[in-house]
């Protein structure tokens, strides 16, 4: 039987891309939650990544809370001043 098609084939926009942005921040903050740091940073990278596509109009649209959070983490924990992970490793 061959594979399934599915639609992730289009670039998203619109009401889509915002979804799709707090969707991604909502997934991260729960890693964050659970301690998964891995998996929180790269659900961040790929949030803000989204988050950085949309337009000023869009932006308003995604929820105070979940900007708050994705700008807070990201210069806070996630930062350049920040020591990047597997860097160090213990003898």
């Amino acid at each position: 039987m061959p594979p399934k098609k599915r639609g992730h084939d289009k670039p998203l926009s619109g009401a889509a891309l915002i979804k799709e942005t707090c969707r991604r921040i909502r997934l991260a903050r729960s890693f964050w939650d659970a301690h998964n740091n891995r998996a929180c940073r790269g659900e961040r990278e790929k949030a803000l990544a989204l988050y950085n596509a949309l337009s000023e109009v869009e932006r308003e649209k995604v929820p105070q809370v979940l900007r708050a959070w994705l700008r807070y983490r990201s210069e806070k924990y996630f930062g350049d001043d920040r020591t990047p992970p597997g860097g160090r490793k213990r003898s």
